[in-house]
């Protein structure tokens, strides 16, 4: 039996089944947890689960900002042919 870092939750796990390093989800949170120990099973936060909605979003700006400055490129570009 492990415990959920992040709500407390009790969580059944087989040391036998999992290896140090395994990623596994709390079904209390959702949390996505880390193996750091075996015996007894110890879990952490996986790095990941911290950071992965901002880096999501950060993904979605950077992508929406390169599309813009293409667009104002092609404008600019654009005002020769209209003569």
């Amino acid at each position: 039996m492990a415990t959920c870092p992040e709500c407390d939750a009790e969580i059944e796990v087989d040391e036998f089944d999992v290896d140090k390093g395994d990623q596994l989800s709390c079904p209390e949170c959702g949390s996505t947890l880390e193996v750091t120990g075996l015996s007894p099973i110890e879990l952490e936060l996986s790095p990941d689960d911290d950071d992965e909605d901002e880096d999501e979003e950060d993904e979605e700006e950077a992508e929406d900002d390169e599309l813009d400055d293409e667009e104002e490129e092609d404008e600019e570009d654009g005002g020769d042919w209209e003569e």
